[in-house]
């Protein structure tokens, strides 16, 4: 199989003016939801010859939705973003064959309330897993944090709202908004409301030894996030020894 398929451009949404989604059109092998794919374009190198310029992002979507889903934020100065800010419906671009990583739900271990924390476009891969349905059978509630900096970078709210309405006593759902006042949500870092309790305390629910948590999102909050769970005894989920966290850098 080759290692690379050219995919074509269905949509792109600008939801603000450094983030944007865009459904690819691509005839891709079957893969899981969570996981992750690496987006490439052609581009000119530093000696002008054109070279496949790659990074990995995350599907949004469920695997059954017929298209491929991505959720990007624009690099000022960098080589791929600003090239794949400026596709336009029909244009190409290519995808790699093979999907990797293990925040799927087959990985993820087992526990009460399933907590999927995140931050930015992080949030792509719990959505994809949310809408996937595979979590409701295993966890008796599941709570969605989604950490951003600005309100309006509180994306996706309509497919949010309707997996909430599908599962109302299931899905809680509770975005941080760090560096303005927002009424809907909490204000800071996931971490600090988790170390204080106002994430808990919202959610009317304790995390504990006894739930899964899945961190997502900017390497500082992973980090953050996971010293604090390992002080109330939680440990990261490992093949050969089982616990309660996984995560996911997300650059």
């Amino acid at each position: 199989m080759s290692e690379w398929v050219e995919g074509r451009i269905q949509t792109v949404t600008h939801w603000t003016e450094t983030l944007f989604s865009i459904r690819v059109e691509a005839a891709l092998p079957a893969y899981r939801a969570g996981q992750f794919t690496r987006l490439a374009l052609w581009l000119p190198g530093e000696e002008g010859a054109p070279e496949r310029v790659a990074h990995a992002y995350s599907f949004v979507n469920p695997p059954a939705a017929g298209y491929h889903e991505f959720y990007i934020v624009l690099i000022p100065g960098g080589r791929l973003t600003p090239a794949l800010h400026r596709l336009q419906p029909g244009d190409s671009l290519w995808l790699a064959a093979q999907a990797s990583g293990f925040l799927t739900a087959e990985e993820l271990p087992d526990g009460d309330t399933l907590w999927l924390l995140s931050t930015g476009t992080a949030i792509g891969p719990f959505l994809s897993l949310l809408a996937e349905g595979a979590l409701q059978p295993r966890y008796a509630r599941v709570v969605l944090a989604h950490g951003v900096r600005f309100g309006r970078e509180l994306n996706y709210q309509t497919l949010i709202r309707a997996l909430q309405q599908a599962t109302p006593d299931w899905l809680t759902y509770v975005p941080f908004v760090s560096r303005e006042p927002w009424a809907e949500g909490l204000s800071g870092r996931i971490p600090s409301a988790l170390a204080d309790g106002r994430l808990e305390r919202v959610v009317g629910a304790a995390l504990t030894p006894a739930s899964t948590v899945a961190l997502c999102g900017n390497p500082q909050m992973v980090r953050d996030t996971l010293t604090l769970l390992q002080a109330r005894g939680l440990h990261k989920h490992l093949r050969r020894a089982p616990g309660q966290i996984c995560s996911e850098n997300y650059w």
